[in-house]
């Protein structure tokens, strides 16, 4: 089996030689984006993130297994790959806890206020806030539970929230407390004082909230999203934010990334921004090893 790396990661010698001893010829494309440093035609198998963004499919006429570096799907030609049989591995579970910590950390700096905070020391204000709000007892609208938002459900639930999952098929985790349909997603909406999204970008997911479902929202609710930037309409968040039906919003991916400068959402007081930073954890090397060595034995058996 010819085996393709590219520098979408970076493999140890003793990373490298475990792959030899189980029968994979390695080649690399460091440069995913750049002309092809090997024969593509000649490779059966690939680990890569977005290799396909800049290649096509046509290039690799002998591919029989693609290991992506990241969870999301959206980077590769899905029917292309299904018409060819060729068999597609994600990276599911890999970032799972470092984006769940992430989530927890935005919106408890929005209901303790600690960038007010942050602010105060800077300026050597002592000043106490009588407005800071307890997590306890209110709910958690997790939707799209997958491993993120499952994950996600757990580190919620450890501060004696109320958990609701909103999916097209009921989670099987015990985390849940409740659980709505998409097709009930507003009256899910209108129970949740926090909303975090963790759903995959498709044409039905593209815009799922906007002006309309942000109008379904309980008044005041955070909405985080550590999916994909394209799931919100941005305009319209904005839009709710300043009118207060959203009361904050904590967000790592955006439609246009880098967020543009000129995004109202850069000066908006209640809104945490990240730069599609919630996935970094020093455990994703070890996680993501052990999953790419597994779906590799798991292809050659």
């Amino acid at each position: 089996m010819k085996l393709l790396l590219t520098g979408a990661f970076k493999y140890s010698e003793q990373q490298l030689q475990a792959m030899r001893d189980l029968g994979a010829e390695i080649v690399f494309q460091n440069d995913e984006r750049g002309i092809p440093e090997t024969d593509f035609s000649l490779v059966d198998a690939v680990v890569c993130n977005g290799l396909f963004l800049y290649h096509s499919l046509q290039e690799f006429p002998n591919l029989r297994f693609v290991q992506l570096t990241s969870a999301g799907l959206d980077r590769v030609p899905l029917e292309d790959f299904h018409a060819k049989g060729i068999c597609l591995c994600n990276a599911r579970g890999v970032y799972s806890i470092p984006m769940a910590e992430w989530a927890v950390c935005g919106v408890l700096s929005l209901y303790k206020h600690t960038l007010n905070f942050s602010e105060n020391q800077s300026n050597r204000l002592w000043e106490k806030d009588r407005t800071v709000r307890e997590l306890y007892g209110d709910t958690v609208l997790i939707v799209g539970c997958g491993s993120v938002g499952t994950e996600c459900a757990k580190r919620f639930k450890s501060m004696g929230m109320n958990i609701a999952a909103a999916d097209v098929k009921r989670p099987q985790s015990k985390e849940y407390d409740a659980y709505f349909s998409m097709p009930e997603l507003d009256k899910a909406l209108k129970t949740a004082d926090v909303v975090v999204l963790t759903l995959p970008l498709t044409e039905e997911t593209y815009h799922l909230f906007d002006k309309k479902r942000f109008s379904q929202c309980k008044k005041g609710a955070i909405v985080v999203n550590i999916s994909r930037g394209a799931v919100v309409n941005e305009a319209d968040l904005t839009d709710a934010i300043k009118c207060g039906q959203i009361g904050g919003a904590v967000l790592d991916v955006f439609e246009t990334e880098p967020l543009p400068t000129e995004s109202p959402l850069w000066n908006m007081e209640n809104v945490i921004i990240t730069p599609h930073n919630s996935f970094i954890g020093d455990g994703n090397h070890n996680r993501l090893m052990e999953v790419i060595m597994s779906n590799l034995k798991g292809f050659l058996k």
